[in-house]
This record gives structure tokens, C-alpha cells and sequence, in this order.
């Protein structure tokens, strides 16, 4: 077995002329004078009959902003060592594309570049936002790796919270999926030292499956199947549902959480009565302050009356998916990647997050007077936002230059 090297020394990326350039060549890359302008305006513009409304939060929260901003740093700090990054900085293609042009290979299917056993303790390896999993992490600490860490704080609350569950035994039910970046690496942090358990639910349909286990227990066997690849290893039903937890993944909708929450209190409280179910269930608030505030601002856009609305995004943002779902509750709503998905006032195509995949529809754009929401995920930056925008505006008519004047 090979001795492990030495842990690599602590390096400051935020000096001030390191950030000086780095915001230089952010803003060069995703700020957006209409939108500023917009936002500083009300967030309303009218013109030859078009009325757009921004939400009053939308786009990069200061978790992306920070974790884009420690990428690029590196990337100027560490000019002659090899630049590698543990899947996706952040759930958005464009900005992605930019990661990729510092120079920053993929660690992490699908766009794997290399393969963590190809490091040495002269790489450098970029964490996302999302986190990683205590092994992957662990594994590359021990390589010597220098380590850049952009984790949002907020997920590392959660953290926080599932390794407690563990210390106690306490099983954590994770609302989330169970596919997404940021869920594994809380899902593997609930398990510390080989002690702790986790489940994970994604719908209210299985966390009802859950539920009437708790009450009654059922099929073992059947229990594992429906979940399977949603659990840890060795987890048994009859045994680690008997003190739970909920935690979730950060980016998913407030009011399903706390639904999950409640309906395993209720299933809990059934089961051993009220006074022990003090012990045995625990919830702790988990939810991005970010993502809440862009769901908020977009329930109180969708009040107003609007005659469509378009979420820029990637397909695979989970916050950013919750606002489409919003959407699509109230009015037509398009779930586009960015501007080039508004092809003509007839036609547009869009993500369909039922068929999980990009889909056209016609006679999308009436040739009449309208007003247009926009909003954004957390994770989309002002850039394509302005693009938007700008051909929005196109579609109907009215040129860049005009619109920068109104």
C-alpha cells in the first residue's frame, strides 16, 4: 500500500488582486447592463405593446457567485499545475462551458476528462457547490491533492444536521433525489464511521410508502425493491425506521418538505403516541434561503395577471425546475436553456420536465398586446437572462439598440 502524502498547504485565493481580476473577468462573462437596469427600475419595461416583468429574485445566489469565483481564482492562481473540478461547478451549461475553457478538466461522468486515480499531489481539484462524497473527498486528500472548496454553506447545514442523526442513531430520510450531486454527498455524510442510516424520498407518494410502513410495518422485501439505490447499506426498514430524522436536499420546494415532515411526524406520533414520538423524530429547516426567495418572488409575479411565463435555466437545476413547476400551476410556462430555444413568434422549443426532455410547441407567442414573466434559477447567470430579453423583444419586433434606449 502506498504511504499517503502530505496534506497540501492552505493557499489564500482572496487576495485582493487575485479577486480584482477575477471580477473583471466574471462580469466580462455573465453581467448584464439591461437586467441591472430593469432590476433598478421596478423590473417592468414596456414597449410597442410587450410587457416584460422580471421577477424581484432571480438568477445567481451568493453561493454560485462564490463558487464561481473560487474556480476562476484558481485557474489564475495556479498557472502551472493541472486545473481538475469533481463534476459541474454549478447546474448550467454556459457557465460550465466557461469552467471548461479556463483549462478545468471533469473528474465525474458524463463529461469525465480524467479519473481521480490519475491524480498526484501536485494537482489541484476544484469541489462544486453541490459538495462531494466523503470518499471521493477523502481519497483525494489522501492523493495530496490542494483542494478548492466552493461547497455552499447552506448544504454543509445540512450536513451538520444528518452527521448529528448519525452520533444519535438516528436514521436521516433525505427529501431529494437520489441521483443529484448535492444529495449523495449529504446521503454519504449520514453515515459517519460505518454508525447511521439514510433514506431518501423524492414524491409524496413514497413518503406515504414510508409512512404506512412506519405504521405497520409490511414487505420487507418489497420495501427494499421500491427504493433500491435510495438507501444505506444495510438498511432495514423494520429496524431503522423506528427513530428518523428529515433532512433535504436544499434546493427543493419548502412546502413539499414540509409536507414530507409532517406526514412521517403524523405516521411517527400514530405509531408510539405523541409524548415518545418526541424522541423518536426530529426535522430541522433546511431549505436555501436563495431558492426560497426566488420561489417567493415568483408567487407573488404569478399574482398579477401574465399571459406566459419563461424560466431560463439548466434542465438539470433542480431550484430551477421547481420555478417551471410553479409556472406550469398558473399559466403556459416555456423551460428554456437560453435565448437560441425562442426560434420565431411560432415556434419554441422548451424543456418538458414530464417527458425529460426538450420539446417544440407551436403558436406559442399570440401577435397581440402581452406581458411576459421572466425568472431564473439560482444558477443562471444575468447573461442569458439579458438574451432572453433581448429576443423576446426581437420576436416582436423591436430591435437591441431601441430597447437599450427604453
Amino acid at each position: 500500500m502506498s504511504t499517503p502524502a502530505s496534506p497540501a498547504k492552505r493557499v489564500n485565493l482572496r487576495t485582493p488582486d487575485v479577486m480584482a481580476a477575477v471580477q473583471a473577468q466574471v462580469e466580462s462573462h455573465y453581467r448584464s447592463e439591461v437586467v441591472e437596469k430593469l432590476r433598478a427600475t421596478g423590473g417592468t419595461l414596456t414597449c410597442d405593446g410587450l410587457t416584460v416583468r422580471l421577477a424581484k429574485q432571480f438568477g445567481f445566489c451568493y453561493g454560485v457567485e462564490r463558487a464561481i469565483d473560487l474556480a476562476y481564482a484558481a485557474a489564475k492562481v495556479f498557472t502551472d499545475r493541472r486545473l481538475f473540478i469533481l463534476g459541474e461547478i454549478i447546474h448550467n451549461p454556459e457557465v460550465n462551458e466557461q469552467i471548461a475553457a479556463l483549462g478545468i478538466r471533469n473528474l465525474i461522468p458524463p463529461h469525465q476528462q480524467a479519473e481521480v486515480e490519475d491524480l498526484t499531489a501536485e494537482d489541484v481539484v476544484i469541489v462544486p457547490a453541490f459538495g462531494t462524497d466523503v470518499k471521493t473527498l477523502g481519497r483525494i486528500k489522501e492523493l495530496g491533492c490542494q483542494v478548492v472548496d466552493t461547497t455552499c454553506g447552506d448544504v454543509m447545514s445540512v450536513w451538520k444536521r444528518v452527521r448529528q442523526n448519525a452520533s444519535d442513531d438516528v436514521t436521516s430520510i433525505i427529501h431529494g433525489k437520489a441521483t443529484h450531486e448535492e444529495t449523495k454527498a449529504t446521503a454519504s455524510r449520514a453515515v459517519v464511521a460505518g454508525k447511521g442510516h439514510y433514506l431518501i424520498v423524492l414524491t409524496l407518494a413514497d413518503t406515504d410508502y414510508v409512512c404506512a410502513f412506519i405504521r405497520r410495518e409490511g414487505d420487507k422485501a418489497a420495501f427494499l425493491e421500491r427504493f433500491r439505490g435510495a438507501y444505506s447499506e444495510g438498511f432495514d426498514p423494520t429496524l431503522h425506521l423506528r427513530r428518523v430524522g428529515v433532512a433535504n436536499q436544499t434546493t427543493m420546494m419548502r412546502g413539499e418538505t414540509e409536507e414530507v415532515q409532517r406526514r412521517i411526524e403524523a405516521a411517527i406520533k400514530d405509531r408510539d403516541g405523541a409524548e415518545k414520538a418526541r424522541e423518536s423524530f426530529r426535522f430541522f429547516d433546511t431549505i436555501c434561503g436563495a431558492t426560497q426567495e426566488r420561489q417567493d418572488a415568483l408567487r407573488d409575479m404569478l399574482a398579477a395577471p401574465m399571459d406566459l411565463l419563461i424560466v431560463v435555466g439548466g434542465y438539470n437545476s433542480s431550484n430551477t425546475a421547481h420555478l417551471a413547476e410553479m409556472g406550469e400551476a398558473k399559466l403556459p410556462t416555456y423551460f428554456i436553456r437560453n435565448a437560441t430555444r425562442l426560434e420565431s413568434r411560432a415556434r419554441v422549443t422548451h424543456f418538458d420536465q414530464h417527458a425529460k426532455r426538450e420539446v417544440t410547441t407551436e403558436g406559442w407567442l399570440p401577435d397581440r398586446p402581452l406581458t411576459v414573466g421572466i425568472t431564473a434559477g439560482a444558477s443562471c447567470p444575468n447573461n442569458l437572462i439579458e438574451e432572453t430579453i433581448l429576443r423576446l423583444y426581437e420576436l416582436h419586433g423591436v430591435g437591441a439598440e431601441r430597447l437599450r434606449g427604453a
